[in-house]
């Protein structure tokens, strides 16, 4: 299993979830957890994915996400789960 840790955070919009999801499930990345807040109009998602069945390359992913974040006006970040738990660590 290839774990990917997706944040989006920004201004609160129609759609978000469904971009973000539409997406990874074409490029054949399973959504295994989703976590979502708003918080005085600000919207903030955390998304667990596995990549595995994916053909697409890991930096290929991240640009194209990120990219999306600008067209819908919010910040994409992806980051593989083993450096998202060594970065987090208490």
């Amino acid at each position: 299993m290839e774990k990917v840790i997706i944040t989006v955070v920004g201004h609160d919009t129609v759609g978000i979830i469904a971009k973000v999801c539409t997406y990874l499930s074409n490029i054949k990345v399973n959504v295994e957890d989703i976590s979502q807040t708003i918080v005085q109009g600000y919207f903030n998602m955390m998304m667990i994915v596995d990549t595995s069945a994916s053909d697409i390359a890991f930096g290929d992913m991240v640009q194209e996400l990120e990219k999306i974040g600008e067209e819908i006006g919010v910040i994409i970040r992806c980051q593989r789960e083993e450096i998202f738990t060594r970065m987090h660590r208490i």
